[in-house]
């Protein structure tokens, strides 16, 4: 079977989200992703959350399938072993700065061709986080009822920073592939979240009505969906997006007249409009919290099915990692990974699959410097008397 991006070597200098993340979905499709860290590991070495032997298994999941080489980036023969080996490789993702022994074009002095991806914070070369550019953008101040921010926990922009970032390294190696060029692709945090504002209308919105959305709470803005309390005392988020799943819903909770004569009182047709059905949503949620008040989670899930109506009953993570459709029983999930924790529990591998290519089960993340010989050997020719000298010297690390 044909294993994707099999004949890519990358070397990766990163730490924390987005950066790794590019990383681990290149090494997720196939590529020979080696990060280079610091001898006893990078700043996210043991970030949170940590076993009881403070292993973290943020950079255990982050950083599966890599290769780890480890040296001393603080003298000066460490800094340009990595140098050697990003030059020698050809291909180069990092979130260090735009600026000193890692920029683009000292590396390329050597290296014409070499492809460069740099995750950045701001795009003037300002340090930034997720949390800090959520704020930026404006999402705090959307999400919950107000007055106060809401900063929620999903680091959605190192996320989508990540992903577009190994995006960009594929696009650039095609280019490289048609011009013989090499050169560096910067993917600031802050261009990525405002974009995405963009891209899904939000600045037009805010300028065309010269004021900023009204804050909703759990309400999707212009469809009808929010969520609803059973009887039982279960929440459940009911979202309808086609006129089909709106006459469903009716009809499966026994709704049609009584929405019909909503649409009669106020000269409305909320049957294939969105827009009409969030408007009027002070008339139709009261409608909807009796009926949907009045049964049982256990009655409910199987008339909205049936129905073909989008809905989840709100669970925690906890109950995420045993629910068999998301974890148990889902494919991209293996147990029994040699976990560098010692912990055994499901590991995720790659999203998504071709049905020609050969879908590996979930690699372990390495150990700090586990594979420093073997890079240094394979990559830079390094005989193996040198070799030990680094190592002896504290120059390179080895597990």
């Amino acid at each position: 079977m044909y294993r994707l991006l099999s004949d890519l070597s990358v070397i990766e200098a990163s730490s924390f989200v987005a950066s790794p993340t590019a990383g681990l979905y290149l090494a997720q499709m196939g590529a020979e992703v080696i990060r280079v860290d610091q001898i006893g590991g990078g700043p996210d070495f043991r970030r949170w959350p940590v076993t009881a032997a403070n292993d973290s298994l943020y950079w255990e999941n982050l950083n599966r399938a890599k290769k780890s080489v480890a040296l001393d980036l603080s003298r000066p023969e460490g800094r340009e072993l990595l140098q050697a080996l990003v030059q020698a490789t050809g291909q180069f993702v990092t979130n260090f700065p735009v600026h000193g022994f890692l920029s683009h074009d000292t590396l390329s002095a050597k290296r014409a061709d070499l492809v460069t991806v740099r995750v950045m914070g701001w795009a003037d070369g300002s340090p930034a986080l997720d949390y800090t550019v959520n704020n930026a953008v404006g999402y705090p101040m959307m999400t919950g009822t107000g007055p106060e921010p809401v900063n929620h926990v999903l680091p959605a922009w190192d996320l989508l920073t990540g992903a577009y970032a190994a995006f960009a390294m594929m696009a650039a190696l095609r280019r490289r592939d048609a011009t013989g060029e090499g050169g560096e692709v910067r993917v600031p945090l802050s261009d990525v979240a405002i974009g995405t504002v963009a891209n899904l209308g939000g600045i037009a919105e805010v300028l065309a009505a010269g004021e900023n959305r009204e804050r909703l709470g759990n309400t999707v803005y212009g469809l009808f969906g929010r969520d609803f309390a059973t009887a039982d005392g279960e929440r459940v988020m009911i979202v309808v997006v086609t006129p089909r799943q709106w006459r469903q819903l009716l009809a499966a909770l026994g709704l049609t007249g009584a929405v019909a004569a909503i649409e009669a009182e106020r000269g409305v047709n909320f049957a294939t409009d969105d827009g009409e059905r969030f408007r009027h949503r002070d008339a139709l949620f009261p409608l909807f919290e009796r009926a949907i008040a009045a049964r049982d989670h256990a009655t409910l899930a199987p008339l909205l099915d049936a129905a073909g109506i989008v809905h989840s009953a709100y669970r925690t993570m906890h109950d995420a990692a045993h629910d068999p459709r998301l974890v148990c029983d889902n494919p991209i999930f293996a147990p029994g990974v040699a976990n560098p924790s010692g912990m055994d529990y499901p590991a995720a591998g790659a999203f998504a699959t071709l049905p020609q290519h050969d879908r590996r089960p979930p690699a372990p993340a390495p150990r700090n410097g586990q594979h420093s010989e073997e890079v240094l050997a394979e990559r830079l020719r390094l005989p193996h008397a040198e070799i030990a000298r680094l190592v002896d010297a504290g120059v390179v690390g080895t597990s």
